[in-house]
């Protein structure tokens, strides 16, 4: 298999996280993949041909898959401030599946399976200048997302403090919008960010778990399995665990 992820930079980062490519060669691979906190636009290429394009909800489970040999995705992994201002829409419908979109979508089929960073450049400016005809982007909606994929923030409460947004206001947008309360999106984000130190050895817990039962409990809900089963990680069966290459 190859992995490899490009970071956007700018203002596109408080919308993407990064833009990622994955292919398998002459032999199909098993995969978990477990929830992180962001959704993605996927496409897919079999044999070197478009075959599909799709939208995934959040994770809140891990989802184990078949990827049959000689496929290549190219990926958006999207935070989820990107939903309201690139999709206008809501993903609540599909929280844990998928939802194919046509295979033109966003001129997707203009591309070629190895037209890689020609889709990140373009795709790239495309959003970028879409963000410049934004005529404002919702100061605490940016703060919100902010405290949350930076663990600047622990609690729903603290959010909701410092960017002047009620507790109950942030959980009825969440629910509208993701399908699930803020609390619970926090969980799953506070795992993602334990998954490189697993897979490097760290297992203890973090300073956010309150002790080795509860970062063990915390991550086996999530994953599916308990830190020294991720940190085996046999046959690359959990692909965000596995070695990547970024630029």
């Amino acid at each position: 298999m190859s992995y490899k992820e490009i970071k956007p930079t700018g203002i596109l980062s408080n919308f993407v996280q990064s833009f990622w490519y994955y292919e398998t060669s002459e032999t199909a691979v098993n995969h978990t993949i477990l929830p992180d906190g962001y959704f993605d636009l996927i496409v897919e290429f079999e044999n070197q041909a478009l075959s599909k394009v799709k939208l995934t909800g959040i994770w809140t489970t891990p989802k184990n898959i078949q990827i049959h040999k000689n496929t290549t995705f190219f990926a958006i992994r999207f935070k989820l401030l990107a939903l309201e201002y690139f999709f206008k829409t809501e993903i609540k419908s599909i929280l844990d599946t998928t939802q194919n979109l046509p295979l033109s979508f966003w001129n997707i089929d203009s591309f070629t399976f190895d037209e890689f960073e020609k889709f990140t450049t373009v795709v790239s400016e495309n959003l970028n200048s879409e963000i410049s005809r934004f005529n404002a982007i919702d100061s605490r909606k940016l703060k919100l997302f902010e405290f949350v994929y930076q663990h600047q923030l622990k609690t729903v409460s603290e959010i909701s403090t410092q960017i002047f947004w009620s507790s109950r206001q942030i959980n009825r947008y969440f629910n509208s919008q993701f399908g699930i309360p803020l609390k619970e999106f926090l969980k799953i984000v506070r795992c993602n960010a334990t998954y490189q130190e697993i897979s490097n050895g760290n297992l203890k817990p973090q300073n956010d778990f309150f002790d080795q039962a509860h970062f063990i409990k915390e991550i086996k809900k999530y994953t599916g399995a308990t830190p020294k089963e991720l940190h085996k990680n046999k046959n690359d069966r959990f692909l965000q665990l596995s070695t990547r290459e970024e630029k």
